[in-house]
């Protein structure tokens, strides 16, 4: 009972992370369930079986929230789900060990970009209207879905900032847009072990503990990535994706103990010193707006 009860605080905060800044859940659950123990296609059954739920609830309070963009949405599904079913069947034979540390160096690479443009770029008080092209959303949707069934996560930390960077639409709505697409990958992923594994790898217990965790957390996220501003949402964006790949990177390259940890704390102490930088920054511009508000 005690190690449910770990599992539903995991789901919990994965899925707060996870529905604030559109990225986390299926890295951390995959993470801890490969620790109990299970096979790594065990263990992306497990998070993409949970996922169906919670991805649903999630995307249910985002869409709630107006935290999307239509467009995108249809963009992402469609491919998404498709790559994510490929996937699940080709787990077993696809080099994922091989390709996510490449991944890994690009995303790292955007979670820099992010935390620059979130920080020292001006930001726009007036936006254009949202005009993502098709041409770049569904390809982005496929190559998310096909490397977060190999690996048990990956749609958010690769479509997020890949959506992000371009600056097309609101931090709230490319958070949003990921996580209400994601049920489709879910629901895509899931059909595609039940037809290679069927179900008997499947961890039930911790499944329900992480559905029951998540399911609690993600109005509350919803809310969270509505709430925050611009700035400070895409600061932390830019930091989840910064730890989460050098995770990766340090896997890959063997770095462990305490040079791993330094770099992390070294991480976290220049990510904590720009989210307060954003942080003061958003709230001089909303004093700005109050005092001298724009007219048409």
């Amino acid at each position: 009972m005690q190690r449910l009860l770990v599992f539903a605080l995991v789901g919990l905060i994965a899925q707060l992370v996870d529905g604030a800044l559109g990225m986390a859940y299926g890295v951390t659950s995959s993470s801890l369930l490969l620790l109990y123990g299970l096979a790594p296609a065990a263990a992306s059954a497990s998070v993409h079986l949970a996922e169906t739920i919670t991805t649903a609830v999630s995307g249910l309070a985002h869409w709630r929230m107006g935290n999307w963009h239509r467009p995108t949405v249809r963009g992402l599904v469609l491919p998404g789900a498709v790559g994510a079913f490929l996937g699940a069947v080709l787990l077993a034979s696809l080099p994922a060990e091989r390709v996510r540390p490449v991944v890994a160096g690009f995303l790292l690479i955007l979670g820099v970009y992010i935390l620059v443009r979130f920080t020292l770029a001006a930001m726009p008080r007036h936006r254009r209207p949202p005009r993502l092209r098709l041409r770049y959303v569904m390809p982005l949707g496929f190559v998310a879905g096909l490397l977060d069934a190999t690996g048990g996560g990956g749609w958010g930390p690769i479509a997020t900032p890949a959506l992000m960077v371009r600056g097309d639409l609101p931090p709230h709505q490319v958070v949003g847009s990921v996580s209400i697409a994601e049920f489709a990958v879910a629901v895509s992923a899931t059909l595609g072990f039940a037809l290679t594994l069927g179900w008997e790898g499947v961890a039930w217990l911790q499944v329900a503990a992480l559905v029951a965790g998540g399911a609690v957390a993600a109005p509350l996220a919803a809310w969270m990535a509505r709430r925050l501003p611009a700035q400070v949402l895409g600061v932390m964006v830019g930091t989840a994706v910064l730890l989460v790949n050098l995770r990766t990177l340090f896997g890959a390259a063997g770095i462990t103990g305490l040079t791993r940890l330094l770099a992390y704390a070294l991480v976290a102490a220049v990510c904590l010193g720009l989210l307060v930088q954003a942080a003061l920054r958003s709230r001089r511009q909303a004093a700005s707006q109050v005092q001298h508000p724009a007219t048409d």
